[in-house]
């Protein structure tokens, strides 16, 4: 996790973002790409009141001073980041593009180990059709996804919660609780485990220490948490157990098959308050 992404749209939940990836990029020695991404107006023209103009001038005037604005944006907060973290090195990336292809390609181009981007916490469970920059970036990106929704001046991980039901998929996990572990020694690992009832505890203990024991995981608790709904259960347990940080393995299934099946991790990732790192299976 040396090598980070911080994708921007100068809102507040970006600004955590770039502070928690800071402290992180900190701990492993690592750096910093600051990208924001610039929509360009269409290149058949701009609406008026008048009608539709021949307006490459228009366009790129437009584009121009939205360049210079987004310039000395990002040297704010480059500037910022510097005052913050002075051993950490930001370098900031500006391109005009639509905003998925341009982080995904970053993420191929940069060699990206971690992106860390901001969302807003949703309050509504029922999203229907809903969609965000944030979901899509944590479906589709090979790397690693930490979102965070609320500020992060101080992001030390005293609870680490990995969530899962310890199938066999879940040994994907370990070499990235390994690297967190590592940044972060002084951490207890919750290993989490949500039933729908209480007579399940036992096979769900049982999977757990197996775990551990394969992967000779040590500073660990065993944890099994009743809820009728994975996707509830998780943050309730995070927050009773104060967590610092949740850790869940994600699927990148394709836009259509999401419309219609809901994802554990992404729900999690957008409504818990806790920041949420996914990691594809």
């Amino acid at each position: 996790m040396k090598n980070l992404l911080v994708p921007t749209d100068f809102s507040p939940e970006a600004h955590y973002a770039l502070e928690a990836a800071l402290q992180l990029a900190h701990r492993s020695g690592g750096h910093i790409t600051l990208l924001h991404v610039v929509d360009a107006p269409p290149a058949s023209g701009i609406a008026t009141s008048g009608g539709m103009l021949s307006s490459d001038g228009l366009n790129n005037v437009y584009m121009l001073k939205l360049l210079q604005a987004t310039k000395r944006r990002m040297h704010e907060w480059m500037a910022e980041a510097r005052q913050l973290m002075p051993d950490v090195p930001v370098r900031d990336l500006v391109l005009t593009a639509e905003f998925e292809p341009a982080v995904l390609e970053t993420i191929r181009e940069h060699h990206i180990d971690l992106v860390v981007m901001g969302a807003h916490e949703h309050t509504s469970w029922t999203r229907f059709f809903l969609d965000s920059h944030t979901e899509r970036i944590m479906r589709l990106a090979p790397c690693p996804v930490l979102t965070v929704k609320h500020p992060a001046t101080d992001f030390t991980v005293q609870h680490l919660v990995f969530a899962s039901d310890f199938t066999p998929e879940a040994d994907r996990a370990v070499p990235g609780l390994r690297q967190l572990q590592a940044l972060f020694p002084e951490a207890t690992l919750h290993l989490l485990d949500v039933t729908p009832s209480a007579d399940r505890h036992g096979a769900a203990l049982h999977s757990i220490e197996d775990f551990a024991r394969r992967h000779q995981l040590t500073h660990y608790e065993a944890d099994v948490f009743d809820a009728p709904r994975v996707s509830t259960g998780i943050p309730r347990f995070a927050e009773q157990a104060h967590a610092d940080l949740v850790v869940m393995l994600t699927h990148g299934r394709s836009a259509l098959s999401h419309l219609f099946q809901s994802s554990t991790s992404e729900a999690v990732a957008l409504h818990a308050p806790q920041p949420v790192l996914t990691m594809h299976a």
